[in-house]
C-alpha cells in the first residue's frame, strides 16, 4: 500500500517539523538544558511522529475500504489493527 498523494504533503510536513524539533532536542541536551524542558520537547517530537503515522494509517483505511486495484488486494482488518498498534 502506498501513501496517497494527497496525504503525502501533510505527512512530509509533519515529519519535517518533527525533524526540526528533534534537532532542537539534541541541541538542548548538548547545551545542558533542564531535564523538564528536554522531556517536554521530546514529547512534542513523539506527538508529531504519531500524527504522521496516524495520517498514513488513516489513508490506508480509506484505501482498504475502496475497491482494490488489479494486483493489490485491500488490507484486512487485522493488518489495519496491526498498523494502529504499531503506533501505540
Amino acid at each position: 500500500m502506498k501513501v496517497e498523494e494527497e496525504a503525502t504533503s501533510a505527512v512530509l510536513n509533519r515529519l519535517r517539523r518533527a525533524q526540526g524539533q528533534l534537532a532542537g532536542v539534541i541541541a538542548m541536551i548538548e547545551a545542558g538544558r533542564d531535564c523538564k524542558d528536554v522531556v517536554t520537547q521530546l514529547a512534542a517530537v513523539s506527538r508529531a511522529l504519531d500524527r504522521a503515522g496516524f495520517k498514513i494509517v488513516a489513508g490506508g483505511m480509506r484505501q482498504c475500504l475502496a475497491t482494490a486495484d488489479g494486483d493489490t488486494p485491500p488490507m484486512s482488518e487485522a493488518e489495519l489493527e496491526k498498523l494502529f498498534l504499531a503506533l501505540a
